[in-house]
């Protein structure tokens, strides 16, 4: 059976390269100084980031096609708040709240002393004055009344009478304490209250205008910033503006973080590029490739900008990892020019650099990107803006190391054809041939004497850590008793990521969109840890407008349905008001006929008005079109808790619609909006990672087209993704939005590492499956190395970021690139081994070819197969853009 081969696209991709290399060789300038004109240009665009900056939480964090989203706007055309009524908004609204709690040795905060401070806090909050507007004329009003808190009013603003009532929980006189009073213990046997640790205030604004309300709130957290000291009380304060407001400071931490990633990604680079020939020495070629990538940031973030795309504060780690990539393509391009003859002209060199590296950093670039644009189909405006800043941003860095680094390397290159000193470009003396002996003049004073190369080749000098993988590593991974050790690692590996994967919670907590340390999460953690006994006050909507309320087996099928709700784990069984109920007991104590539709209807509008529950239905025309109750919810205090009541709340009503006598209902709360995440996270990630992952198989098989290497491509991105989702959760990181992104980016760097390693080893000449091993490690082992710890140095220094989401950006991307390297270096190589015959195929049709035919003269070719940065490219097809021709190839 010949070989496969689908050189189709490569060759005609290789000439074309071929020749754009020899152009930009030609005209270095232009093509080194138009790139910084279009960055400075496109840079301008930053000019609009402040408008384009997008904090707003719902907006970014939740699914844009939330069900949540259409149950809301079902509440707000049925159900006008003409009046305020904290449990019967359709949104959060526009509010400051403040968390006392007892600081006594006791912690009763429902004692006079710290009551006091209670009565203070309060009476401070409705001093606060901005603009001249204070709270009296901002307050949300209920019957022309600033809305209060309940428990203030128990006592009538007197702290003395605190302890002289008897305040029953969670019920007090018609009032639910469940939200207002927490680390609350009853008497025993009994309702009463005998102590309580914590009371939560809040103040609702009017919502007509925003602008008004948000400079009271800001008053507010300004005050409460600057002293909350209490003798008696603790007190932690948030505001309905505070997570955006801390979303828009949280990218804020990271920017001088960026600077030093740049120090580190330059000094990596220079170490890695560094030689000790004063001539060859890569030190300037390295620094303009790590500014060839800040180039490309600011020209792709200046472009989006300009286009008006919202700047999600997830976009803020993209340039950490940007630099890591274009680092990688740089290596790339440096390490094709090494291989190419030191004696031909730089005309020559950089076209066949541009041959060579072309096809790869092309390929490399098309998986990248694609892995970024197919995230534009999760239903998160967070991940839609990074991948489309990112994925624009790496196509940059692919057109800037083609034209600004390339010209770059030809001017280099033209110092170094005149034998000139890297850092004074002085002309220094040529080593003499016997450069490699200890007494050669080279050795001992490499300031004066430089420009060697490997007079067998050609070529520049090999690098030491290509000779370790070869005469080291190889041999011992390839040895028998390494081989079990390595078994029985990867199963190691494998069984703690499964385990991890069963232990991994969804959704992200809003607390952490915060900086650490910030007054937002000491808030929630608190109301976790006092206020969680009762959970949201859930609506519960008839939206059946031929419903017969009159009926008496509508209303007993209502009533079996509403039995069910109650009978939910996280359901109260007592806190229940339904207007139905007390309108039929209202017709019994008033002698009405409600069992027919005219009467029901004639009396119904009397009764709203007067018992107040005129919100609850929308009667209009003389239909009633919806009508609503409420289910408090008990013991929601994490993201399990929010996801199982969600679920368990919604298919209740699922099941009343399917009914022998089917009831249209809809469950609403305000915070379903962010607990809709926990609806689409799961099914949106295995999308993406399954249409990412056939799109990079796909340009596998068409570019690197061996079965065996498509297998191992499968086989990697399966099994590091696995393992960065374990190993994730075992390291405290949810699967949510921010995880998402970098879960898709598990695909791209699978490939990088996989692909390459795997079709190294099929495509090799050499006779046993062990030799097959040890010479793609040989080619491959350094250049995968040095992919790696550039793109870690990328992002390492978000791990001492000061918020969550950078931290987790930064742990996720540190799994990706450590188990993708350790695929490549350690496990794939060893698995290969035992699939050995799969590697024969050229090796045994090259057998049956005279040598003549395949090889030139041994004096006319260097004794090397060129060495790429298998770490971020293709490979290409055995004997192609190799030293060994092959009768293909041009």
């Amino acid at each position: 059976m010949p070989p496969c081969r689908t050189n189709c696209i490569e060759k005609p991709l290789s000439l074309g390269f071929k020749k754009l290399g020899c152009f930009v060789a030609r005209n270095c300038w232009w093509f080194l100084f138009l790139p910084l004109l279009v960055s400075a240009g496109l840079g301008a665009g930053f000019y609009f980031l402040d408008e384009r900056e997008a904090s707003n939480v719902e907006d970014q964090f939740t699914p844009v096609n939330g069900p949540a989203k259409q149950e809301r706007l079902f509440v707000q055309q049925n159900f006008p708040e003409d009046d305020f009524y904290q449990f019967r908004l359709s949104t959060e609204g526009t509010y400051a709240s403040l968390i006392a709690i007892s600081l006594q040795e006791e912690d009763n905060i429902l004692t006079i002393e710290p009551f006091k401070e209670v009565i203070d806090l309060d009476k401070r909050v409705k001093s606060i004055v901005e603009g001249g507007k204070g709270f009296n004329s901002l307050c949300a009003q209920v019957k022309g009344q600033c809305m209060s808190n309940t428990i203030i009013d128990i006592v009538d603003g007197n702290a003395s009478k605190i302890e002289g009532k008897t305040l029953t929980y969670p019920d007090f006189n018609g009032s639910f304490l469940g939200s207002v009073i927490g680390g609350v213990e009853l008497k025993a046997g009994s309702s009463e209250i005998a102590s309580a640790k914590a009371v939560k205030l809040v103040y609702y604004l009017r919502p007509d205008n925003q602008t008004e309300n948000d400079a009271w709130l800001n008053a507010f957290l300004q005050n409460f910033s600057s002293d909350t000291a209490y003798k008696m009380v603790s007190v932690s304060y948030f505001t309905s503006i505070s997570r955006e407001e801390e979303l828009k400071d949280n990218s804020k931490t990271v920017i001088p973080l960026f600077s030093v990633t740049y120090f580190l990604a330059i000094t990596i680079s220079i170490l890695s590029c560094l030689r000790l020939d004063c001539v060859r020495n890569k030190v300037w070629a390295a620094t303009f490739g790590v500014l060839s990538a800040g180039l490309a940031v600011l020209s792709s973030f200046g472009l989006i900008l300009f286009c008006g795309m919202p700047f999600a504060m997830t976009v803020a780690t993209a340039p950490f990892l940007i630099l890591g990539i274009g680092v990688d393509d740089m290596f790339i391009m440096i390490s094709c020019w090494q291989k190419t003859q030191v004696s031909d002209k730089v005309e020559e060199r950089l076209a066949d650099t541009y041959k060579e590296a072309g096809v790869s950093i092309t390929i490399t670039t098309l998986t990248d990107v694609l892995a970024f644009y197919i995230g534009l189909m999760t239903p998160f405006r967070s991940v839609q803006s990074f991948c489309l800043y990112t994925g624009t941003a790496i196509l940059f860095c692919y057109i800037y190391n083609i034209t600004f680094f390339g010209a770059f390397l030809a001017l280099n290159g033209r110092r170094e054809e005149s034998n000139r000193h890297w850092l004074t470009c002085m002309k220094v003396d040529e080593p003499k041939e016997k450069h490699s002996q200890s007494t050669d003049d080279s050795k001992t004073n490499v300031c004066c004497v430089g420009g060697a190369f490997d007079r067998n080749t050609g070529t520049e000098e090999e690098m030491p850590f290509n000779r370790f993988f070869k005469k080291y590593y190889g041999p011992f991974l390839t040895n028998s008793w390494t081989k079990v050790f390595v078994i029985l690692l990867y199963l190691g590996y494998l069984a703690a990521s499964i385990y991890g994967c069963f232990q991994m919670q969804e959704g992200i907590d809003l607390k952490n969109l915060a900086p650490d340390g910030s007054y937002v999460a000491s808030y929630y953690d608190n109301e976790d840890k006092y206020f969680s006994e009762y959970g949201p006050n859930v609506m519960l909507v008839i939206k059946d407008q031929t419903f017969q309320y009159w009926n008496e087996s509508a209303q007993s099928s209502l009533d079996t349905c509403l039995q069910e709700f109650h009978n939910l784990s996280m359901a109260s069984k007592d806190e229940h008001v339904f207007w139905l109920n007390f309108y039929l007991e209202y017709g019994n104590r008033n002698k009405l006929n409600l069992d027919n539709e005219s009467d029901f209807k004639r009396n119904l509008s009397s009764f709203l008005k007067t018992s107040g529950f005129s919100q609850d239905v929308n009667f209009t025309n003389n239909e009633i079109y919806a009508s609503r109750t409420f289910i408090q919810t008990v013991n929601i205090s994490t993201a399990v808790d929010e996801e199982s009541m969600l679920n368990a709340f919604r298919d209740t009503a699922q099941n009343c619609g399917k009914s022998q006598n089917p009831i249209d209902l809809l469950v609403y709360h305000p915070a379903f909006i962010y607990y809709d995440q926990y609806a689409v996270i799961v099914s949106n990630t295995i999308q993406n990672i399954v249409v990412a992952t056939l799109a990079m198989l796909i340009i596998s098989l068409l570019l690197i087209p061996h079965p065996l290497c498509s297998l191992w491509v499968t086989f990697a991105i399966a099994s590091v993704i696995v393992g960065v989702a374990g190993f994730m959760a075992l390291w405290d990181v949810n699967l949510d939005s921010i995880s998402m992104i970098n879960l898709v980016i598990c695909i791209g760097f699978s490939v990088d590492f996989s692909a390459h390693i795997s079709y190294a080893f099929v495509s090799s000449e050499e006779p046993s499956a062990n030799k097959k091993a040890i010479d793609a490690l040989y080619h491959l082992g350094y250049p995968i190395i040095q992919g790696a710890i550039s793109t870690i140095a990328g992002v390492v220094v978000l791990s001492a970021a000061q918020s969550y989401i950078f931290r987790t950006f930064f742990k996720i991307m540190f799994l990706v690139i450590l188990f993708g390297a350790v695929h490549g270096i350690m496990f794939i190589p060893v698995f290969l081994t035992f699939f050995g015959m799969c590697g024969q195929t050229n090796t045994v049709q090259k057998e049956n070819i005279p040598r003549s035919q395949i090889l030139p003269p041994p004096s006319e070719i260097p004794r090397q197969i060129l060495t790429v940065d298998w770490s971020r490219t293709n490979t290409l097809h055995p004997g192609c853009g190799t030293s060994i021709p092959d009768p293909d190839c041009p």
